[in-house]
C-alpha cells in the first residue's frame, strides 16, 4: 500500500517543473511591483524613485535625496503596513492549506473552524486589561482552544468529517465572537470601542515595524516549519491508514501541524485582527497551477496569499478614500461567492 500511495502521489503532484517555477518567477516580480505601487498610493500620492530613494536611504544603500515629509510617509506608514499584509496573506494562505490536508476537508480554513474568532478573544481580553505586549500569546492561545474545542466536537466515532468541522468551527466562531461582544460591551469605552470593532473586521492601518517583526518571524519560523514538513501533508492526502503504513506518527503529526497552524494564526490575529477567507481560497487557485504536492504548493501558495491581500488592502485602503474599509470587508465580498461554489461543487455524500 505504501508504494502505491507513493506512486499515486508522484503521478497526481507531477507538473512540467519549468511551468511551476514561471508561475512562482512571475508571482515573485508581481508580489514585488504590487508592493511598491501599493507603497505609492495614498491620499499623498509618491513618486516611486521616492519610495526606492526612502527605502535606499534607511538600508544605507545609495539612491537619491527623499523630502523628510515624504520619507516618513513612506518609511514609517506604508511601508510597515503593506510588508504586514504581506507577510499576514502568506501566513493565512499557509494555514488554510495544511488545515485543508491534515483534516481532508476542503472548506477548512482558520475563519471558518473558529481559530481566528478564537484568536480575537484571546487579543481582545489582553487589551481591555492594559497588557497589550501579551497580545500574540493570547491570540495564539485562544486560537489553540478554539482549535481543540472544533475537532473535539467534531469526532464522532474517532472520525471527523468536513460536514461536522465546518459546523463545529461555526459554532466555535459564533461562541467566540459572542463571548468577545460580551468583553467589550462590559469594558471598551470612547474611542477603544470603535478602535476594538475596526480591528474585529480585519484592519491593517495601525500596523508598524513591531507589526512587521512579529508576523514576519512567525511566518519565517513557521512557515519553515511547515514547508520541511511536506511530506507528511502528501502522505495525509491518502488517509491515516496509508500515512501510518509510510512510518508517520499520524496523531502526533496532525496535532504537531496543527499547533503550527494555530500559533501561526495567533500571531496573524494579532497584528491584523480577524480577516476571513484568504486561507479557504488560495490553496485551491494554486492547486491548479502546482498540482497537489505540496513541496510546490506551499511556497506558491504563500507568495500568491501575501499578494491577495496586498491588493486587497491597497483597494480597502484607497477605493473609498478619505475613509478607509477595514480589509475584512474585502476579502468577504471575494470569499463569500467562492465558499458557495464550493458547497455547490460538493457532493452530498461527502458531508455525511
Amino acid at each position: 500500500m505504501a508504494t502505491e500511495a507513493q506512486a499515486t502521489s508522484t503521478r497526481s503532484g507531477r507538473r512540467p517543473r519549468g511551468r511551476y517555477l514561471g508561475w512562482l518567477t512571475l508571482s515573485l516580480v508581481a508580489l514585488v511591483l504590487v508592493s511598491a505601487s501599493a507603497v505609492a498610493v495614498g491620499p499623498a500620492d509618491v513618486s516611486l524613485p521616492d519610495v526606492i530613494g526612502s527605502i535606499a536611504g534607511h538600508l544605507g544603500l545609495p539612491g537619491v535625496a527623499v523630502p523628510p515629509l515624504t520619507d516618513s510617509i513612506v518609511w514609517q506608514l506604508r511601508l510597515p503596513r503593506v510588508l504586514t499584509a504581506a507577510a499576514v496573506g502568506a501566513g493565512l494562505a499557509l494555514s488554510g492549506a495544511v488545515m485543508q490536508s491534515v483534516t481532508r476537508n476542503p472548506l477548512a480554513d482558520p475563519y471558518l473552524l473558529g481559530l481566528s474568532s478564537g484568536a480575537s478573544f484571546g487579543a481582545v481580553c489582553v487589551v481591555i486589561l492594559g497588557v497589550s505586549f501579551a497580545l500574540p500569546a493570547a491570540a495564539f492561545l485562544g486560537a489553540l482552544v478554539a482549535l481543540v474545542a472544533t475537532l473535539s466536537i467534531a469526532r464522532v466515532g474517532g472520525t471527523i468529517t468536513p460536514g461536522r468541522a465546518v459546523l463545529s468551527g461555526l459554532a466555535i466562531a459564533q461562541l467566540a465572537a459572542a463571548a468577545t461582544s460580551f468583553v467589550i460591551f462590559w469594558s471598551a469605552k470612547g474611542d477603544s470601542y470603535r478602535e476594538i470593532l475596526n480591528w474585529l473586521l480585519g484592519s491593517l492601518a495601525g500596523s508598524d515595524w513591531t507589526s512587521v517583526a512579529i508576523s514576519a518571524s512567525a511566518l519565517v519560523v513557521v512557515g519553515t516549519g511547515i514547508v520541511l514538513a511536506a511530506t507528511r501533508l502528501d502522505a495525509f492526502a491518502f488517509g491515516d491508514t496509508s500515512a501510518a503504513s509510510l512510518g508517520i506518527d499520524v496523531n502526533r503529526t496532525r496535532w504537531a501541524l496543527l499547533g503550527a497552524v494555530a500559533l501561526l494564526t495567533g500571531s496573524m490575529v494579532a497584528v491584523s485582527g480577524a480577516i476571513g477567507f484568504v486561507g479557504l481560497i488560495l490553496p485551491h487557485l494554486v492547486r491548479g497551477l502546482s498540482g497537489p504536492g505540496h513541496r510546490r504548493l506551499l511556497p506558491l501558495v504563500a507568495v500568491l496569499g501575501a499578494l491577495f491581500l496586498v491588493v486587497a488592502d491597497t483597494l480597502a485602503r484607497t477605493v473609498f478614500d478619505p475613509r478607509e474599509l477595514p480589509v475584512g470587508i474585502i476579502t468577504a465580498f471575494i470569499g463569500v461567492p467562492v465558499f458557495i461554489l464550493l458547497i455547490k461543487r460538493k457532493r452530498s455524500a461527502a458531508w455525511a
